[in-house]
């Protein structure tokens, strides 16, 4: 049985991700009680309807103050094995606050802070689901994410088995639109040749043909990427090892358009290669190049 538990902050994507994973067969149950979670996993686990053995639901601050209860709970079933895998989503601040304020709804926690203000409640819900995000299988930060990049990112995670037991997800973005919260680890690429300053190839990405063989027509690439292979190599069965379910690996240029994007795409053909379930994230390709 596959069951995947999503949570985290208010205005980040759940209810997005919950209908990605219904899109590709999960059952999905929203706003599940916390005190609900075992009964509901035993229920799925015992069940002979094979649609239950697809099942995703979220837990949040909605279901009320027994948040400590349902960290038991998880800390339990992680320690039993048990076939649960925890999705967290997250999000800037300031960004969920201009959320809230755009469809104008009402934070799930504004009534427990004197204010009554989003800022207010959303300080507290951080608070409160901080130990999950530690705890989490996967984090994904929907700061700079489009619901379409979000549902594809989702289905890549969850839609195949994985042989290896791990998830490898390459991000590449632009250091001038912000670093992004969730990698685990992150390369620099600015030192590598700028197709930016080829007029020709200004306004394309890493993922056209003439971007990329410019990109690897310097041997500083070939070093540079050689290396970073060598590294995740010996990296990546080592974080396995440690239990990690995921493992997003950022790469960074300037404006995130065309050397991060095409080594990006080079690492995760090499992992495809070897074998592992690997997904491919351009945050920033499609921005206005400036």
């Amino acid at each position: 049985m596959e069951f995947v538990i999503i949570t985290g902050l208010s205005g980040a994507g759940k209810t997005c991700a919950l209908h990605a994973l219904e899109d590709i067969g999960f059952y999905c149950v929203d706003n599940l009680p916390p005190s609900l979670l075992k009964t509901f996993y035993n229920l799925c686990e015992t069940s002979t309807d094979t649609s239950m053995k697809r099942v995703a639901v979220v837990i949040d601050v909605r279901g009320g103050n027994n948040l400590s209860d349902f960290y038991d709970d998880l800390s339990v079933f992680k320690k039993k094995q048990k076939t649960i895998s925890l999705l967290f989503l997250d999000a800037k601040e300031d960004v969920l606050i201009t959320r809230f304020k755009e469809t104008r709804r009402r934070h799930p926690l504004a009534d427990l802070v004197i204010d009554k203000t989003v800022e207010s409640a959303l300080h507290l819900e951080i608070s409160y689901l901080e130990p999950f995000k530690k705890l989490a299988d996967y984090t994904i930060d929907t700061t700079n994410v489009s619901v379409k990049l979000l549902k594809e990112r989702i289905t890549e995670i969850f839609l195949d088995n994985n042989e290896h037991g791990i998830m490898l997800s390459f991000m590449s973005f632009g250091f001038k639109h912000g670093v992004p919260n969730d990698c685990d680890t992150i390369f620099d690429a600015r030192c590598l040749p700028n197709p930016f300053y080829i007029e020709k190839l200004r306004n394309k990405t890493g993922l056209d043909k003439e971007v990329y063989d410019y990109v690897f027509s310097s041997s500083e690439t070939y070093d540079f990427v050689g290396k970073l292979i060598d590294f995740l190599d010996c990296a990546v069965p080592l974080y396995r090892k440690e239990g990690k379910s995921e493992l997003v690996v950022g790469v960074g240029c300037t404006g995130g358009q065309h050397r991060s994007v095409a080594i990006a795409e080079t690492l995760r053909k090499h992992f495809v290669k070897l074998g592992y379930k690997s997904s491919v994230f351009h945050r920033d390709a499609k921005k206005k190049i400036e």
